[in-house]
């Protein structure tokens, strides 16, 4: 009973005590994203995950899909936050049946390129694996180089194209490359 407990609490948050710790002492020794803790969001986030989906993609989600995705039972809605528990990026993934499939990953523009995207990844595939998921999927624009680079430096490889999958300028469609990362 009290493992059950404990492995929910720990669902909720990941906190690095050490990791706090050695920040506060020893300022220089952790980068800004190292210092990044995962926690399950929560619709008291929502305007703040919104912020940050109306400036990374030019057709965002709306925020009844956000309410849809807390209320369903098989998906996992993440945010990181940094240590003034400001939030700067979130993740909701869906697994069911031994699969994990990224739906939406979005980072604060601010945040981008410093690691912050492979953190969370990382943080998907040990969430996956420790829902015995086997494969992790996810689709990208074509057009998201630096997204698609850092899927294939973690071992995701390219499975299909979904033609048109994506809306884009003047009424064209973008097709989503279709990538799978084996757990081991």
């Amino acid at each position: 009973m009290f493992k059950q407990v404990l492995k929910q609490i720990k669902g909720l948050v990941t906190y690095d005590a050490d990791r706090e710790f050695y920040a506060k002492v020893f300022p220089d020794s952790l980068n800004q994203v190292e210092l990044m803790r995962f926690r399950k969001m929560s619709k008291a986030d929502l305007p703040r995950v919104l912020e940050i989906e109306g400036q990374g993609y030019n057709y965002p989600w709306k925020e009844p899909i956000f309410h849809d995705c807390l209320n369903a039972a098989h998906y996992d809605c993440w945010v990181s936050e940094d240590t003034e528990d400001k939030i700067t990026a979130y993740c909701i993934v869906s697994t069911a049946v031994g699969e994990a499939t990224v739906l939406n990953l979005c980072i604060d523009p601010v945040m981008r390129k410093q690691g912050l995207g492979r953190k969370f990844m990382q943080h998907v595939i040990e969430n996956a694996q420790a829902k015995k998921a086997e494969s992790v999927f996810l689709e990208v624009r074509p057009s998201n180089t630096g997204a698609i680079a850092l899927y294939e430096s973690m071992g995701f490889n390219e499975i299909g194209i979904r033609p048109g999958y994506y809306k884009a300028e003047n009424g064209v469609r973008e097709d989503a490359v279709m990538m799978a990362f084996t757990i081991v």
